[in-house]
């Protein structure tokens, strides 16, 4: 049985903040299997406490030393979570003393603050790009392509719908997806509905094992997720990737995160 390194991500808010940070760093160590979990709205001494028993019960269970990454913003919140047998990676103290020292002035340290800032008429118009991406996943409303920043097309299971929502709801964008049918690849050609909306389009591959791999997840046993099925659709829409002149990017060993810079980078 293969132990899996314990991993806690603390946060006196949401915890997006350091779950981003923490998974970018973890990524980075693709032989190591990693058991996390999210402690969010640690915000008092008594929830510190009981979050810092949690996590060293944990290490002793495992016998193993358990990774905490924290963007809690007191102090003293921060002492109780970094004691005893832990490897404490304190986001917070990491990057506001240097920048204290170099502004020459104190960070305000309060809880959420840089939620509050996105209150305004960008969180609003992410919001109405996530409403959006809702809206158009998967093919069921192509209306109002016209309206897009991107159209994001692939085959079924090929990560379209997160990395619509993630563009939406980091950057604002209008994205769009459309999953290629047997039906589409078999025709060779660019389904009508996509035709007037090229420019528009960004494709996203994948290997044919990944896919099946993903799709027996989903329908084990079906045809669906057979390896040939897969290959077939795969080798199909390379084609016609090729064929349009579409820009598109291989997924298979990609982040959400990653697909959706290199989105934004091509476009």
């Amino acid at each position: 049985m293969t132990m899996q390194r314990p991993v806690f991500f603390i946060s006196d808010s949401t915890g997006i903040t350091v779950e981003t940070l923490g998974h970018s760093l973890l990524t980075q160590f693709e032989m190591i299997e990693f058991d996390i979990k999210t402690l969010r709205y640690i915000d008092s001494v008594e929830k510190a406490q009981l979050a810092h028993q949690s996590i060293v019960a944990t290490g002793e269970r495992n016998k193993s030393k358990p990774l905490v990454f924290s963007t809690v913003v007191d102090a003293e919140l921060r002492n109780i979570l970094a004691q005893g047998d832990v490897q404490f990676f304190d986001f917070m103290e990491e990057f506001i003393v240097p920048l204290e020292r170099e502004l020459g002035t104190p960070a305000i340290t309060q809880v959420g603050h840089s939620h509050a800032a996105t209150m305004d008429n960008d969180y609003q118009h992410r919001m109405d790009a996530v409403t959006y991406a809702l809206k158009n996943d998967d093919g069921g409303d192509t209306r109002h392509y016209d309206q897009a920043d991107t159209i994001i097309i692939g085959v079924s299971r090929s990560g379209k719908t997160p990395a619509c929502l993630y563009l939406a709801l980091h950057y604002g964008l209008y994205a769009a997806n459309y999953p290629f049918v047997e039906q589409d690849l078999d025709n060779n050609r660019l389904p009508k509905v996509l035709q007037p909306y090229q420019e528009k389009l960004f494709g996203l591959g994948i290997s044919a094992e990944r896919l099946q791999q993903i799709r027996s997840s989903r329908r084990p046993d079906s045809r669906y997720a057979a390896l040939h099925q897969c290959q077939y659709e795969v080798r199909q829409l390379d084609a016609l990737f090729r064929q349009y002149g579409i820009p598109h990017l291989d997924v298979t060993r990609l982040s959400v995160e990653e697909i959706a810079t290199s989105i934004l980078d091509r476009r």
